[in-house]
């Protein structure tokens, strides 16, 4: 005889290993995954403590998968994809990226502040693939528009695609970490930043004689 499904799932078509990760996944993106514990998923998903154990191997697998999911669901409504190589103007395109990449990091890092004590969890993290789904990350799409823009002759040819994209990030990691580390910090980028960042980063710090 097949175990009776719990309560919770009579009228739905979830399993409750998916149940499990849904419930985990919404309790992140309320709080973070920090100090989230075996009971406090099994109270909100409404079943009993040892449950949890019948689908996954321990609390780190589940919270792996849901911080997986929760990724992909800030990723699926980033807002439309990115910008198309040859539209508008370099400038234009990259202030869209930075804009997105800033909303992106904005929805996901808060979920993983104070991970750095749980190597298990980042561990179990790793180990899954791909956590934005099968599209690139933010760092390989802005990677890959700088080359698809050098490619039409609008991005000079020795740019470093690489690096532009981890400028951009680290940018998002420094405004994003910033407001997290400091609470009394703006909730708001200031005014004029994006447009300042991409500025300094088509024109370089150099004087134009050098």
């Amino acid at each position: 005889m097949s175990p009776r499904r719990a309560a919770v799932l009579r009228d739905g078509d979830r399993s409750l290993r998916e149940h499990l990760i849904a419930v985990a996944e919404r309790l992140i993106a309320g709080r973070g995954a920090a100090g989230l514990t075996v009971r406090d998923i099994a109270r909100e998903a409404q079943v009993a403590d040892g449950v949890l154990y019948n689908h996954f191997a321990d609390k780190e697998e589940l919270l792996a998968y849901a911080l997986q999911a929760h990724v992909r669901t800030v990723w699926a409504g980033a807002g439309g994809p990115p910008p198309t190589p040859g539209s508008a103007t370099v400038e234009a395109n990259l202030r869209v990226h930075l804009t997105r990449a800033l909303a992106l990091h904005a929805a996901i890092l808060p979920a993983f502040a104070g991970l750095l004590h749980q190597p298990r969890l980042l561990a179990r993290l790793a180990e899954l693939s791909g956590p934005t789904g099968p599209g690139p990350g933010t760092r390989d799409e802005v990677a890959g528009y700088v080359r698809a823009e050098q490619g039409l002759g609008r991005i000079a040819p020795d740019a470093a695609a690489d690096a532009v994209a981890t400028l951009l990030v680290g940018v998002c990691h420094d405004l994003v970490l910033g407001r997290l580390l400091n609470p009394a910090a703006p909730d708001e980028v200031p005014a004029g930043t994006i447009d300042d960042l991409v500025r300094t980063l088509l024109r370089g710090i150099l004087p134009a004689d050098r």
